[in-house]
């Protein structure tokens, strides 16, 4: 439990559709082994607005695209949304079954999200860019 007791506020987010049934088949593969990731992606899963693949707008995040963003710590990162075995923070890759890759889903530019870190600190991103993948991949 976080000792800083700092509400945390969430933005309204927008899934794909096939971000959403992708996400939500890896949350159950996921949830007997890292139950506590499991279920922080399964609570933005049912909170999420679902759309067609091809309605979404260009500056919302999903899987397989770089994300710009800053923090309340100072830090301006960039880095791309992908599915666990594909994560490489040393190439900027995050798993979106990481505390900060659970937060960025289905943001958009000028959306603000506090999110608790693996030390328990709560923390507050904002979303500056959005560049999606040239050609569509699984993330």
């Amino acid at each position: 439990m976080p000792t800083n007791h700092k509400k945390q506020r969430k933005p309204l987010i927008v899934l794909t559709q096939t971000d959403h049934k992708r996400l939500s088949l890896l949350a159950e593969q996921f949830d007997d082994k890292h139950a506590d990731l499991a279920d922080v992606l399964f609570t933005e899963l049912e909170r999420a607005r679902i759309v067609a693949d091809e309605r979404i707008a260009d500056d919302v995040v999903r899987m397989g695209t770089t994300v710009r963003f800053t923090t309340d710590l100072g830090e301006d990162r960039q880095v791309t949304l992908v599915y666990p075995g594909k994560a490489d923070i040393a190439e900027g890759r995050v798993s979106i079954l990481t505390p900060i890759g659970t937060a960025l889903i289905g943001l958009k530019v000028g959306h603000a999200i506090d999110w608790t870190t693996r030390d328990g600190r709560i923390c507050r991103l904002t979303v500056e860019a959005v560049s999606q993948p040239r050609a569509r991949t699984d993330g």
